[in-house]
């Protein structure tokens, strides 16, 4: 960049895997950042009425980081789509990145993925979306995403790059020496317990294969937090548990460390992704780049990022996913064959190469000031 021509990053402060892109962006860009928490401090307030003190404090917060917003002079980039409601501040052109429009369906939809927003929330997202509409250029990381951005907002093509997520293979990698992360031969998922998480599926598919004599040691590990306190998903999660009888079966693992999952990731038998809405989706990248064999939803943008890196599934097809379970936990060719087509499809999502193409983002907004 020349030196009038510098573009601030908001790296937001939490451990989402939107916090983790923007923090990612910034440690291979290291341009000018704006660090701040309140993204996160929003998301804690999902649900709440504006009766509620916290709504009003939340105003506070906002007022503050906007006061932030007006002492950056250069463009600002907002690393997701619920910071594009700030963008209505900003006297300069700003870049936002739209990972997925699951709020905006949740919010339009008679069903939802995450949970039906309240009026509170219905005001906050919609200055979201028409923040978004205000961007001089949209990042989004997949061609999905760009679709669901021209379609529901009506985003021009023009003014939408898709640059996909990187994951650092550093760190995601095979690991298949030291002590076991779980004494069981298990399947694993990785994920909140959001209703798109699709999780009653992989349960009922889990409970088949619990009916085979083969299968019978066969553990299933979840690890992710529930999901915020929109609703009790974890109430919802250990009821469909109770229900299948599978209480001695499914191990819960809320939070662990990176190191942790990543033994995870190369020590399970097949990992599992049954998801039925994805912007993304940074698991199963994860999962191949540890060497994991998977299988995978074959719905929005899931095959797009996992190209021939693993089976695709319908996820409202429980005995297909018990069969392409059974699939790989049997047959050591196909396992070894997914194993390599995973490992090979990471090679082309790299962080260096997401900063890159975000690189190229800056300057083009930065010329045409």
């Amino acid at each position: 960049m020349g030196e009038d021509e510098v573009v601030t990053l908001v790296m937001t402060d939490g451990a989402s895997s939107q916090d983790l892109y923007s923090s990612r962006l910034h440690y291979y860009l290291k341009g000018p950042v704006l660090v701040s928490d309140v993204y996160q401090k929003s998301c804690e307030r999902f649900n709440i009425s504006w009766a509620n003190p916290m709504a009003w404090r939340t105003l506070i917060w906002d007022f503050q980081f906007i006061r932030s917003l007006h002492r950056c002079e250069d463009v600002v980039h907002l690393p997701n789509q619920h910071l594009a409601r700030f963008g209505h501040f900003l006297s300069r052109p700003f870049i936002v990145t739209a990972h997925d429009l699951i709020r905006f369906l949740d919010m339009r939809s008679d069903s939802f993925y995450i949970h039906r927003p309240n009026k509170r929330d219905r005001v906050y997202l919609q200055l979201d979306f028409n923040g978004l509409r205000k961007a001089a250029r949209i990042i989004a990381p997949t061609q999905h995403t760009k679709r669901d951005l021209m379609k529901h907002l009506a985003i021009p093509e023009d003014k939408i790059v898709v640059i996909p997520h990187g994951v650092d293979s550093k760190v995601f990698r095979p690991l298949r020496e030291g002590a076991r992360a779980c004494p069981h031969p298990y399947v694993l998922f990785v994920g909140s317990e959001h209703p798109r998480k699709n999780l009653r599926l992989l349960l009922e598919a889990f409970y088949g294969l619990k009916q085979k004599s083969r299968f019978r040691g066969l553990k299933l590990v979840k690890v992710g937090s529930p999901g915020g306190g929109a609703r009790d998903f974890r109430a919802d999660t250990l009821r469909m548990i109770r229900e299948l009888n599978l209480e001695a079966d499914v191990i819960i693992k809320d939070f662990i460390d990176q190191d942790e999952l990543v033994r995870f990731y190369s020590q399970a038998e097949v990992f599992a992704f049954p998801s039925l809405y994805e912007g993304f989706g940074w698991p199963p990248v994860e999962a191949m780049a540890c060497g994991c064999p998977l299988v995978a939803s074959s719905a929005t943008s899931v095959p797009e990022v996992v190209g021939r890196g693993g089976l695709m599934r319908d996820p409202q097809d429980v005995d297909g996913w018990v069969d392409a379970l059974a699939q790989i936990l049997t047959d050591r060719h196909l396992r070894e064959e997914l194993i390599s087509r995973g490992m090979e499809r990471v090679k082309d999502l790299s962080w260096e190469r997401t900063a890159h193409l975000t690189l190229e983002v800056y300057h083009e907004v930065e010329h045409k000031l």
